[in-house]
Formats: structure tokens, sequence, C-alpha cells
């Protein structure tokens, strides 16, 4: 395996890994998880996930029929292909959407407007790093207009959030690729000024967390200072996870544990952490016991179980998501992508003679 593929099936195996590991805490707070888990809190994951992976799914189907370049209208017509599959998997704010744009109340990217706070689209949104691997500004570009499908308006703070975790991903590409970089790329490819929320926010929990020192110091500030009203809001969501990206140094293992017992959000966090370190790493850098089991799960069930949006079980008519399979086309997707590029750049440079 390239190390090309082997970053893009790190990616999608380390957020799928993340989303399922962190959802049986989702929800709940940290001591919430150890009272419910033990001491240790979630040591292990089952099955392939929730409405974290379900979306990416749904996004990377969508890059596909689309030769790589997916746009607001495409990514809204995976939601009505999949309605009958997902639709009880979506949070709120995708419900909404989704009643919006297919009942022809509002064009797709208008349809996030009004919709309550939520990382409904950062979550998800990992495949636009992985075609843009490198290229952390134009992950950055493309998300904005992907993400204004659920967010928009007064809540567009969470449209940043889309954009920063495309643009980390995309970031963990490069061939030298460091914690810092990724989060110097998750920030300073935002809108200065339209997004400047957001970057503070980000700037904030990574000195806090330097300050604390420890994973268990940081998390117990973090609850004292930065919660929201709704836990799955990206202003508590997003710094949470570059923070944690920060204190584990990258390494995949803490990272994700630290992110599924971190409580709340558990699942999305783990679930856009392990996007980023999966593709830091690459599939070779995950803990050999986790890549196994991931790749086991071969079946997705859009079924509830145990109180979560999670996939479980062996339903027959459940369709096959082959991550390794599926990162083989999105490596075909960049090699299409960057042979466009290469044409255009020989018809300027054919113009400057």
């Amino acid at each position: 395996m390239n190390r090309l593929l082997d970053k893009i099936y790190g990616s999608l195996l380390g957020g799928m890994i993340g989303d399922a590991f962190g959802a049986p805490g989702e929800g709940l707070t940290y001591l919430e998880i150890q009272e419910k888990f033990g001491t240790k809190g979630l040591v292990d994951f089952e099955g392939t996930g929730t409405d974290d992976t379900a979306v990416r799914n749904q996004l990377i189907s969508t890059i596909l029929k689309c030769d790589g370049y997916p746009n607001v209208d495409s990514f809204a017509q995976s939601f009505i292909d999949s309605r009958d599959q997902n639709y009880r998997l979506w949070f709120v704010p995708v419900r909404n959407s989704f009643h919006k744009f297919s009942e022809g109340l509002s064009l797709p990217a208008y349809a996030g407007w009004g919709n309550m706070q939520s990382s409904s689209t950062a979550m998800a949104i990992s495949p636009m790093g992985i075609i843009n691997a490198g290229n952390p500004r134009q992950a950055a570009l493309e998300t904005m207009e992907l993400a204004s499908l659920i967010h928009n308006g007064p809540t567009g703070f969470c449209r940043d959030a889309a954009c920063s975790i495309a643009s980390a991903v995309a970031a963990a590409f490069k061939p030298q690729a460091s914690v810092s970089g990724i989060i110097d790329s998750a920030r300073s490819h935002l809108m200065p000024v339209s997004a400047k929320l957001l970057i503070d926010l980000i700037d904030r929990a990574i000195e806090m967390a330097d300050k604390c020192g420890s994973y268990e110091n940081f998390r117990e500030e973090y609850y004292k200072t930065s919660l929201k009203a709704v836990l799955a809001d990206s202003r508590e969501t997003i710094p949470a996870t570059f923070a944690l990206l920060f204190l584990s140094e990258g390494d995949p293992r803490l990272a994700i544990t630290w992110a599924a017992n971190f409580g709340r959000d558990a699942d999305t966090i783990a679930c856009m952490l392990g996007s980023i370190v999966g593709a830091l790493h690459g599939s070779s850098g995950l803990p050999s016991e986790w890549v196994e089991k991931a790749t086991r799960a071969s079946t997705i069930d859009s079924s509830y179980s145990g109180g979560h949006r999670t996939f479980r079980g062996e339903m027959s008519d459940a369709p096959k998501f082959d991550n390794l399979e599926i990162s083989k086309q999105l490596e075909a997707v960049i090699k299409g992508r960057l042979k466009d590029l290469k044409e255009v750049s020989e018809h300027v440079k054919s113009m400057t003679g």
C-alpha cells in the first residue's frame, strides 16, 4: 500500500473508530462515563459508528458520483437518496434542512439558515480534506459551500467549524505534517474576520490545554469554563478536538481514547480527531487490533442501539461499505483532480510564453 492510500485509509478508519468508540459516552459527562463503565472509562469500541459516519459516507458517495467535484446541490441529493436508510439517524438541524430543500421550501444553498447550532457537517466533512490532500486552503474553500446546506446565517460558525476540520485533515497529508502545523492550518485558512469567533475559541482551548498540562486537568477546566447549552455546539466540540490533538501530540490511541472519554458529544469529537490522526499516521500507524476489528465491521445497520444513533447488527439489506475499496476510489479522485490542475497550469503557461 502506497503512502497516499495508507493515509486515506487511515483517515476513514480513524474517523469510524472514533465515532464508534465515543458512541456509548454520547450525552454523558466524563464522570458519568466513569460511573457507568468503570474508572478507566471506555477502553474499546463496537460497531461502525453513528450518524457521523452515515453522513460521511453520504458525502463520499456524492464525491464519487460527481467525479471529485461535489457541490451543495449534489450533497443535498445524497440526503434524498439515503432518506429510507438514514433519516432516523440524522440530528435535528440535518432533518430541518432536509425538509426545507426536499419539500421546496428552500434552495439547498440556503437551507441551513436558522438551524440550531451543532457539529452536523464538521463531524462528516473529512472526505473534503482527503480529496484536497496537502491543500488545506482549498479544502476550506470547497467546504464552505457544502456546509451551507446545514448551517448558514446566525449559526455560520458551524460552517466555519466544518472548514477547520477539512483543512486539518488536508494538512495532515503533507509529507512533513506535524500537530502544530495541522492546528495552524485549522485556524489560518478560516476567514480572519467572519470566523474570528471560532479562531479565538481554538486559540483559547490550546492555551488552556498547554497551561493545564494534562488531559485530566484540561478536561476538568474545560467543563468549568467552556460548555455550551447544546452539547453538539461546534463552539464546544471544535476547540476541544484541537486541544486534545495538542495534548495527545497526535498519538492515535491517546487521542481517540481521550476524546471518547471526554463525554458530551464524545462520538463527534472522537470521530473528527480520529479522522485527523488517521490521516497524519495512516492506517499503518493506528493500533493494529483496532484496524483489524474495524475492517471486520462490513455492514451498516441504521437501527438505534442502546439509545444512541449507532450502526450495529447484521441487517441483510444493509449496504456494504468497504473502507479500503472506498479509499482506492478516493485515491483515484485525487489523481483525477491533480490531472485537471495540471491541464489548467499548462494552459496558463502556454499563454505566458
